[in-house]
C-alpha cells in the first residue's frame, strides 16, 4: 500500500459529494431523516453499536439484526492490526466477513492512535505508532487510512484526524487543527482519485477542542472542501459536559442542514437526547456494551446496577417499561445470579438489553420529532431518568 499522497484527479472545488441524506422532518433544531448507504436504509437519529474489531462485545451480529440495528461502527486501527485488510478482502469485505447485512461505518483510528500517547508520533505525512499488541512500528497517512477503509468495503469512511487532549491551550489546539485540515484535504483528494469512490461516503471531522473560534473555522473549512457528511470529534476526552454541549451546538450550527451530522463517542442517554435537540443525527458510544458487561442495565428510569445485593430477590424485569426479549423472559434476580456465578450469559443478556434500550431511545426520538413533540419528549425523559455513575473500565 502506497503511503505517498495521491495526485488529484479532480480539484477540491469540483463537487463529488453524494446525496446520502434526506431530511424528513424537524422540530426546533431536532431532525429526523434517512441515510441511504449502498442500499442500506438508516433512519436518523441513529445510534451505531460499537463493533471495534468487527464484533460488538458479548453480542453476535445475528442478535443485532434481530433488534433491527441498521448500522454498526468498526475501527480501522484495530482491523488493520488484526486480522488485517488482506484477510478481510479475501472474505469479500467486512460485511461478508462478519455476516452483517446492514451498513458499516469505520472510524479512521485517529482516536485510538491518539490514546496511545507514548507509542505514537505525529509527523507531517501522517502518524507513526507502535502496535499495542506487539510493539511493531506502523505508519498511518490520510491516504493509507482511506485505502484501508476501501479495502474493508466501508459504507462510511472517516478521514484521519488529530484529536486534541483536554485540557489543551488554544495554540496547541490550533496546531492540531491545522494538521487535521491538511489531512482532511488529502483524504478528500484520495477519495476523488479512487476508482471506487462512489461505493463509500467520506465524512470530515470537526476538531478544535473547546474553542469556539476553532470549531467554526474547522467546520467552515471542511464544508468548503466538500464531504458527504460531517462528524463532530474530540468531545469525549474529559471536557466538562457544559463545554461538550456548547461545542456541539457551535459545530452543528456551522454544518449544512442538507447533510448528516455525527457526534463521535457520545454518550449517555441524556447526552444523546440533548444532542439530538441541537441537530445531531448520528451517535456511537461504548457505554451500553461496557456497562452491560459490568452489570449495569440502562432503563427508562435510569441505570440499574443489577449485580447489587438488593436485586437478589427482585423477580421483576430489568426494566418494566422495556419490550426487549430479555425483559420479557428474565428477572433481575436471575441475571444477578448469572453475574455472581461468572456465567458469560450474564454479560450477553445485559448487553442485549442495553443496546435495545439505546436503539429504542433513538426510535422514540424520531417519532417525537415527526410528531412535532420533541420538546415534550425531552422534558418527560429528563424528568424521569436519574443518572448515576457509570463504569469506565
Amino acid at each position: 500500500m502506497s503511503l505517498e499522497p495521491a495526485a488529484t484527479r479532480e480539484s477540491l472545488t469540483e463537487d463529488i459529494t453524494q446525496k446520502i441524506f434526506t431530511l424528513n422532518s424537524t422540530d426546533g433544531r431536532a431532525r429526523a431523516g434517512l441515510l441511504m448507504l449502498n442500499g442500506h436504509p438508516v433512519p436518523t437519529p441513529a445510534f451505531m453499536p460499537v463493533g471495534t474489531a468487527g464484533s460488538v462485545k458479548a453480542l453476535p451480529p445475528i442478535d443485532l439484526a434481530a433488534m433491527h440495528a441498521p448500522i454498526l461502527l468498526a475501527n480501522t486501527y484495530h482491523l488493520y492490526l488484526r486480522p488485517g485488510v488482506g484477510i478481510i478482502r479475501q472474505a469479500g469485505g467486512l460485511h461478508r466477513f462478519i455476516s452483517w447485512k446492514g451498513a458499516i461505518l469505520t472510524d479512521s483510528g485517529g482516536y485510538q492512535v491518539f490514546s496511545l500517547q507514548e507509542l505514537r508520533k505525529i509527523e507531517p505525512n501522517g502518524v507513526r505508532f507502535r502496535s499495542h499488541l506487539d510493539g511493531s512500528e506502523h505508519v498511518f497517512t490520510p491516504e493509507s487510512v482511506y485505502d484501508l477503509q476501501q479495502g474493508y468495503g466501508s459504507d462510511i469512511s472517516m478521514v484521519l484526524d488529530v484529536c486534541s487532549p483536554y485540557p489543551v491551550t488554544e495554540a496547541a489546539a490550533a496546531a492540531d487543527l491545522e494538521v487535521t485540515l491538511q489531512w482532511a484535504r488529502r483524504s478528500r483528494e484520495r477519495h476523488a482519485t479512487a476508482s471506487g469512490y462512489k461505493t463509500t461516503s467520506l465524512f470530515g471531522i470537526v476538531q478544535g477542542s473547546t474553542y469556539r473560534r476553532l470549531r467554526i473555522q474547522s467546520a467552515q473549512a471542511l464544508v468548503e472542501m466538500g464531504f458527504d457528511g460531517y462528524a463532530i470529534g474530540g468531545l469525549s476526552v474529559g471536557e466538562p459536559k457544559d463545554a461538550m454541549f456548547e461545542m456541539t451546538d457551535v459545530s452543528a450550527a456551522a454544518l449544512p442542514e442538507s447533510q448528516p451530522r455525527y457526534l463521535m463517542g457520545v454518550g449517555t442517554p441524556v447526552d444523546i437526547v440533548r444532542a439530538i435537540g441541537l441537530g445531531v443525527d448520528m451517535f456511537d458510544c461504548v457505554l451500553p456494551t461496557r456497562n452491560g458487561r459490568n452489570g449495569t442495565a440502562f432503563t427508562w428510569a435510569g441505570p440499574v446496577p443489577v449485580k447489587a445485593a438488593r436485586y437478589a430477590e427482585d423477580f421483576g424485569p430489568l426494566d418494566p417499561d422495556c419490550d426487549c426479549d430479555v425483559c420479557r423472559q428474565y428477572t433481575r434476580a436471575y441475571i444477578r445470579h448469572l453475574f455472581n456465578a461468572g456465567e458469560i450469559s450474564a454479560m450477553m443478556l445485559t448487553t442485549r438489553h442495553n443496546l435495545y434500550f439505546y436503539l429504542e431511545l433513538v426510535r422514540r426520538a424520531r417519532a417525537a420529532i415527526a410528531a412535532g413533540q420533541y420538546q415534550s419528549f425531552t422534558r418527560e425523559f429528563l424528568n424521569r431518568y436519574v443518572e448515576t455513575t457509570l463504569a469506565t473500565d
